[in-house]
């Protein structure tokens, strides 16, 4: 008989627990090491799926555009040409293990909802039903990345959109390898990788946490370039152009921020912006501050993480999946700006009185009204805060405008432009900061479809670091009980009604927010000056927002006065002679332009921007030498200065000096490729050079960019059936609630 021998019990529920720990620990520890332990050739087989998975896509993928550019008519396009599997970009959720914040941040945002929101989707498919899902390459090439370069984008593709709930994730922005500024998706992807091994070779796929943070330099160079902190890099997208591909016509601007930032006081390359910045303030420096850490994030310094909110101005978004925290952020950006300084400065600055002279600024000068006077109150909206246009990017359907009110002390309404109609809609003949993009049919595209636009019938937005004159009308009353209390505000919300109630099938009440306002009080009788207010600028600055209001609306005599004004307020203000300088120059006085300049530079010798303006007096005078050498002193001072690039090459194309003025043209084209003068001047210095080759490229995108003459007969026929709207286009009007409003001449005549 065999001898037993005695073992201690042991349940076989866990015996099994225990192998099978055993088991999934060994299996791990063998799958790291094989993982760390990987042959060099290991290394090839990523190359070889992504042919495989290419060639998968190429066999029903639909190339409409051109056969050898699979992402047209998007300007992205992966490293090597290739589609990337959807599955080789990394879960946002998997960044989030060790960027807690950023995550949070970010699930909240324009980005992350990229492609889910719902009036997106609704005009993707506008597009798809009258050209194809092959033209919304265009779109999401900016939208939706990994449906672009994955081969999603094509009729009868069988890839799982699954990604579609990301968005824009971080695998994307953290896999671009090269972006240059011509926008629409102007950027290069790789398939994402999060970390590189001892040579610098991208490692695919997840890779354990604890691998990552032992190797954070290897981290850091797999998903982080220099680039990615400058405008450029948001430039890509931020930046777009409708191709003839697209709307079968021809080459049209469509938006320009990246543009619109470089030109402005924000980037510190351009001398001629009428206020100069102490510092230079990119996309990143408003938009992705940085802020106090809240959750744990291996990617914070000193406590402080980097934004990765975005704000910007999309309220609606917000509101509509229930993101409160960042709703109330957007509320406040829009309010104070990316400083805390405010966005907008809104100042009622004259008032006329039954059409006599002004009396201005308002606050500092006595003056009187009675019962029965007609006033004109002009409102001065000055856009110091933003790096940009108010508003930015899709400026025929986001809706910001200027509302006015008057009442007496009843009361009473005396006027009110700009108001809410009871459908939601807002007042037709609002003052809006917005353009009207007009079809072949001489009617609105009024949702949003940029394919079928031919022209834009007026664009009222402001500038970065510009002002805009509004202009009100009203009688005061025989009846009237003093006094009168007028308030001029601007609102904003994202969308205007008529298009968000398409988007979602029903009416839909969206977040209105006043980014700013100015209330005074006119007493009936006499209204005696008083000191100054806190809540206005300086008087000189007053003049000086009007003077710029002026100069757009093209009231050149007018502008010049008020720049007078503040020769007189501030005799040490070069600015201000370069000011006066700019609206002589504009009103044809060479000689007193040139007067202003050199008083300018007797008080700032060597300013660029009197030096620039000198020497288009210069060249005009017939003193091109002269010219040419203040040209190349400003340059000197900014070399990214486009305006000075292009005015210095201009200068040598009339001298003959063609390799001269195709050295000043192409450096204009590395800071805006689609500069049409560049691409005419260029297509004539090419010729005469005997590149024949360039010369024709640089024609045929100057008879393809170059305005359409006959497209402002769409523009006409539809403000012909629009009156309501029509004095918009006009470069100053007044908004009256009189029987007849008035609108100006735009001649200077300042009445």
């Amino acid at each position: 008989m065999m001898a037993h021998t005695m073992l201690p019990r042991v349940s076989v529920s866990l015996v099994v627990r225990l192998t099978g720990s055993l088991l999934l620990a060994l299996a791990c520890a063998c799958a790291f090491m094989a993982w760390r332990l990987r042959p060099a050739h290991a290394q090839e087989d990523p190359a070889a799926a992504r042919t495989v998975y290419s060639q998968s896509v190429a066999e029903n993928y639909r190339l409409p555009f051109a056969a050898d550019q699979p992402f047209l008519p998007s300007n992205a396009t992966t490293d090597t040409g290739q589609f990337i599997d959807p599955k080789n970009f990394l879960s946002a959720n998997y960044c989030g293990h060790c960027h807690q914040q950023a995550y949070a941040e970010w699930r909240q945002t324009v980005h992350a909802n990229s492609f889910r929101n719902p009036w997106y989707v609704k005009n993707v498919n506008l597009l798809i039903s009258a050209r194809g899902i092959e033209y919304t390459r265009h779109c999401e090439g900016c939208h939706n990345p990994i449906a672009l370069t994955s081969g999603a984008l094509t009729a009868g593709s069988p890839i799982n959109r699954s990604f579609d709930a990301d968005g824009i994730t971080c695998a994307v922005c953290h896999s671009i390898q090269k972006v240059d500024t011509r926008g629409t998706g102007s950027y290069v992807l790789a398939q994402p990788a999060v970390l590189v091994d001892a040579e610098d070779k991208p490692i695919y796929g997840e890779v354990p946490d604890k691998e990552i943070l032992a190797h954070l330099d290897r981290h850091s160079k797999a998903v982080m370039k220099d680039f990615y902190r400058t405008s450029e890099f948001c430039g890509a997208c931020h930046k777009a152009a409708l191709p003839r591909m697209l709307n079968h016509y021809k080459w049209q601007r469509a938006i320009f921020l990246y543009d619109e930032w470089q030109q402005a006081s924000f980037s510190k390359q351009n001398p001629l912006p009428f206020y100069v910045k102490d510092q230079v303030s990119t996309c990143q420096t408003c938009h992705m501050p940085k802020e106090n850490l809240t959750m744990p994030d291996y990617g914070a310094e000193d406590g402080k993480l980097v934004s990765h909110r975005w704000l910007g101005g999309n309220t609606l978004l917000y509101k509509y999946f229930g993101y409160d925290e960042q709703l109330a952020k957007t509320i406040d950006f829009l309010r104070n700006g990316a400083q805390k300084t405010g966005a907008l400065n809104i100042d009622l600055f004259a008032i006329e009185r039954n059409g006599g002279k002004p009396v201005a600024p308002l606050g500092s000068k006595a003056f009187e009204i009675a019962a029965g006077d007609v006033l004109t109150v002009s409102a001065v909206i000055q856009n110091k805060g933003i790096g940009h246009t108010l508003v930015p990017e899709q400026r025929d359907f986001y809706e910001c405008w200027v509302e006015f009110e008057a009442k007496d002390a009843a009361g009473r309404t005396l006027m009110h432009s700009g108001g809410l109609l009871p459908d939601g809609s807002l007042d037709p003949s609002a003052h809006s900061f917005t353009n009207r993009l007009i079809n072949d049919r001489g009617t609105l595209n009024d949702l949003h479809q940029v394919w079928d636009t031919r022209v834009v019938a007026y664009n009222n937005t402001i500038a970065s670091g510009r002002s805009q004159i509004v202009r009100y009308q009203f009688k005061v009353p025989d009846d009237v009980a003093g006094p009168i209390t007028m308030t001029a505000r601007v609102n904003y919300r994202r969308f205007n009604q008529h298009f968000i109630d398409f988007a979602l099938g029903k009416h839909y009440e969206m977040p209105v927010v006043e980014m700013a306002a100015r209330t005074r009080t006119l007493a009936l009788g006499a209204n005696a000056a008083a000191p100054p207010d806190p809540a206005d600028n300086p008087e000189w600055m007053r003049w000086n927002n009007y003077g710029i209001g002026l100069l757009d609306a093209q009231q050149y005599a007018d502008s010049l006065r008020a720049f007078e004004q503040v020769v007189q307020l501030r005799p040490g203000y070069a600015d201000a002679y370069t000011n006066a300088a700019i609206a002589g120059y504009s009103w044809q006085r060479y000689g007193d332009a040139r007067d202003h300049l050199e008083k300018a530079l007797q008080l700032a010798p060597h300013n660029a921007r009197a030096l620039y303006y000198l020497a288009l007096v210069e060249r005009i005078q017939g003193h091109p030498d002269a010219a040419i050498a203040d040209l190349l002193e400003v340059i000197t001072q900014f070399p990214r200065s486009r305006d000075a690039h292009r005015e210095l090459g201009f200068s040598f194309y009339q001298q003959h000096k063609y390799e001269e003025a195709r050295a000043e043209y192409e450096t204009v084209q590395s800071i805006d490729p689609d500069d049409l003068s560049a691409h005419y001047i260029l297509s004539i210095v090419y010729r005469r050079l005997g590149m024949k080759d360039k010369a024709a490229r640089e024609a045929a995108a100057f008879a393809d960019q170059k305005d359409d003459p006959t497209a402002g007969t769409y523009a006409l026929e539809y403000l012909r059936k629009h009156p309501e709207i029509t004095s918009e286009s006009v470069p100053w009007h007044i908004h009256s609630n009189l029987e007849t409003s008035h609108a100006g001449r735009g001649d200077g005549s300042g009445q």
